[in-house]
């Protein structure tokens, strides 16, 4: 046996989500919806995990029906502009990713001639993200062929309303029967589409009524009626950015800080805070030019001026900054060494991605200012109502965030004062341009990234066990390496608390720790994270944070991360996807993926990257295809995950054998020491 019952955490109920009155009838929309559409698999969002889901689904020959917010597939890498994949050392000198990723990575390789054209030096693959779409569309429409999958992509589309009720033919629990989409595109003789940046357009696109900007195609998505089966017909994944769907169903999940508990010991609050969020990032690409440029300040450049900073000095430099996520070198430039990196410095030609933290990362954690709605708000603003879903986003704070990346160019190439360091550090930038324009890497007139960077979303909490008596979830403590020695843990932690840490991180010896006959410090830690037995996917990255600001507004001058935010960050274990965390409560036929997948605020900082969401995105498709095949609902195979069931051990089987990874190697309950693994 791998796991231990856990003691129970003391869970917020402002966190705590419960379940809210959803609607078992559509609302009935303005007209007829123009059509229908049947799906064995409806995926909701085009990112990478999304479409790493479709990736499978196609390969599995299922008729996949992809939804995507924007016209790009491939989110982080595309659509988001933040294409330099995050891997970690090992795991990349090894390859132990899922084979769609590899796919990936070899495609990008064959398509550029190497795998980092940007020659930056956080990645060993930068490159445009314009590509990272064509890439990606390419490698699923190959996906479809192969296996005879049907592939139906539904670029601009969001989710306006969902049909949840009884299966008619059978299933104990609730299933979404239908939804309602709304897909548009430019108006006749207007403006084409990505000319107006999101905050413009996102409520617009959520409006039924076709405008002078829009016309409005409404779509009903169904299962496919020539494969009814018991106990789903089909099964749709939750694959957006921000856990839109689980906002708009009300199943339980959390949002922002957890409580501090024994298991995430490093929270910065005590009760939990549902506001603040990990920051969200507007990239843009800027061009090395052979002439000094004319930039013009933006009117709003005063209002974020005091928040941009190179944030330390070993970073303080401006080509160490600009090749960081260079995504385009034209030429090899002369090497340079400064804070410890070696680089080549830009020359002519050359372009590159910005997505810096004291830049244009924009970080609310208030509640005037929070990007993703809570359940509370949602409710105040009226979209809890049948019919009134608009994304469950704050139009304002995507609106500043825009400005803010408009201003951290301006500064980059004209401010003289860091917020963080002082007066001496910022020099002048002049021979560099903004990249803007259809056809520039982000492919929008206004130059932004289509869709924000958004590191954190809604996350649903599993479904309850004997194990897990408040639902599933993966903390902090199944993935850091810390060992939660040092005074702070003593301070902030009752003795109580602090026993039950130190108990659940040693397991064989948790007893005597609790009831005091053994200290913590005379126990060593065990080094690796905690091992699931219905594992489905693998990951691997630091815990990484972005961290909201204290006060209101986040470009407030003088402002400061909040306090407390990045005590848990630091070094993480290789870790897996338990499918306990992608089933959520109340819905039989729904999967999450992602980002919104169950997990803490401090273990979600790991789990968030490029590699991590393939392979949970990989997961969802197989799970999905498998549960059809199968006639089984994918909580039926983890009822009791100590005991792994027949089912289970078969889509391991299948999910290995197909190269899509459910544990790295040589890291077992055999093998207690993954300090290696860097």
């Amino acid at each position: 046996m791998h796991e231990i019952p856990r003691y129970l955490a003391t869970l917020s109920l402002s966190l705590i989500l419960g379940q809210i009155t959803v609607p078992l009838t559509l609302a009935n929309p303005p007209r007829t919806p123009d059509k229908t559409v049947e799906c064995e698999m409806l995926i909701v969002g085009g990112g990478l995990a999304g479409t790493a889901a479709a990736y499978e689904g196609l390969l599995a020959g299922k008729n996949v029906c992809l939804t995507e917010i924007t016209d790009w597939v491939g989110g982080q890498i595309s659509a988001q502009g933040t294409s330099a994949l995050d891997e970690r050392q090992t795991q990349r000198s090894q390859l132990i990713y899922p084979r769609g990723y590899l796919e990936l990575r070899k495609r990008i390789k064959e398509h550029y001639g190497k795998l980092n054209p940007g020659d930056c030096w956080v990645s060993e693959s930068c490159f445009l993200p314009r590509d990272g779409d064509l890439i990606l569309m390419r490698m699923l429409k190959d996906a479809a062929n192969k296996h005879n999958g049907t592939l139906k992509w539904f670029p601009s589309t969001v989710i306006k309303d969902i049909n949840i009720g009884k299966n008619p033919r059978g299933g104990t629990g609730k299933q979404i029967l239908s939804m309602i989409a709304i897909q548009h595109q430019s108006a006749d003789g207007k403006l084409p589409l990505n000319t107006y940046p999101l905050s413009q357009t996102i409520e617009d696109s959520y409006r039924y009524e076709d405008s002078p900007r829009f016309d409005k195609t409404i779509i009903r998505f169904t299962p496919d009626k020539n494969k009814k089966q018991e106990p789903a017909d089909w099964y749709v994944i939750e694959a957006t950015e921000t856990g839109e769907i689980i906002g708009l169903t009300g199943i339980p999940h959390r949002l922002g800080i957890d409580p501090r508990s024994y298991l995430e010991p490093s929270s910065s609050s005590v009760a939990g805070n549902p506001y603040c969020t990990q920051g969200f990032t507007y990239t843009f690409a800027i061009e090395t030019m052979k002439e000094s440029q004319t930039h013009k300040m933006p009117i709003f450049y005063s209002q974020y001026a005091p928040y941009y900073s190179y944030e330390l000095k070993r970073l303080a430099d401006f080509d160490l900054v600009y090749t960081y996520r260079r995504i385009w070198n034209q030429k090899k430039g002369n090497t340079k060494k400064f804070g410890g990196i070696n680089f080549t410095v830009p020359t002519p030609g050359d372009i590159s991605m910005q997505n810096w933290t004291w830049g244009n990362d924009y970080r609310p954690g208030n509640p005037q200012d929070n990007l993703i709605y809570t359940r509370q708000q949602l409710q105040e603003t009226g979209q809890l109502k049948s019919g009134k879903w608009m994304g469950g986003l704050r139009t304002e704070s995507l609106r500043k965030g825009e400005e803010n990346a408009l201003g951290y160019f301006y500064w980059l190439m004209r401010g003289t004062t860091d917020s963080q360091l002082g007066k001496e550090v910022k020099k002048i930038n002049t021979n560099h341009r903004f990249l803007s324009g259809f056809d520039s890497p982000m492919g929008t007139k206004h130059g932004l990234s289509k869709y924000p960077y958004i590191r954190e979303a809604r996350r649903i909490i599993g479904r309850k066990s004997s194990t897990y008596n408040n639902g599933f979830f993966i903390t902090e403590i199944d993935i850091s390496s810390r060992n939660y020695q040092d005074e702070f843990y003593k301070k902030i932690l009752s003795l109580e608390t602090y026993r039950r840490l130190h108990a659940t991180i040693r397991r064989w010896e948790g007893f005597g720790i609790l009831s005091g006959e053994i200290a913590p410090s005379d126990v060593t830690r065990r080094k690796r994270s905690t091992i699931y037995t219905d594992s489905v996917g693998i990951g691997h990255y630091a815990i990484d944070f972005h961290p909201c600001m204290t006060e209101f507004p986040a470009e407030k001058p003088k402002n400061t991360e909040r306090k407390g935010e990045r005590q848990g960050a630091g070094q993480a274990y290789p870790f897996q996807v338990p499918l306990r965390a992608m089933i959520p409560q109340e819905l039989d036929n729904f999967l999450v993926t992602g980002k919104s997948i169950a997990v803490s605020h401090i273990a979600a900082a790991a789990y968030r990257v490029h590699s991590f969401e393939w392979s949970s995105g990989a997961a969802a498709g197989t799970v999905a295809a498998f549960a059809l095949n199968q006639q089984i609902l994918p909580y039926q195979m983890v009822k009791e995950p100590i005991f792994r069931s027949e089912k289970l051990k078969k889509l391991q089987q299948k999910l290995d054998k197909n190269g899509n990874f459910t544990s790295f190697p040589d890291t077992s309950i055999f093998n207690n020491d993954w300090d290696n693994w860097k």
